[in-house]
């Protein structure tokens, strides 16, 4: 993962993981395929930010987090 991949993934899950969002497989999926997209069209690649554990694993770690920080 290069850096601008990796700065631009962790920029995307802030501004993009809403509060209300559940780590069920349908809407990580969907997260995952606007992330591309969103890279896509400020033209990064989707080497630059994939990388072996991968960005599905990067949002789903990010809803867990974020809704075990809700609960406190």
């Amino acid at each position: 993962m290069s850096t601008r991949g990796v700065n631009f993934l962790h920029k995307w899950i802030s501004n993009n993981i809403p509060e209300t969002v559940g780590a069920d497989v349908l809407t990580v999926a969907e997260l995952t395929q606007k992330l591309f997209a969103d890279a896509k069209a400020l033209g990064i690649g989707s080497a630059e930010i994939e990388e072996e554990a991968g960005v599905y694993n990067a949002i789903l770690d990010a809803i867990v987090h974020h809704d075990a920080g809700a609960a406190d």
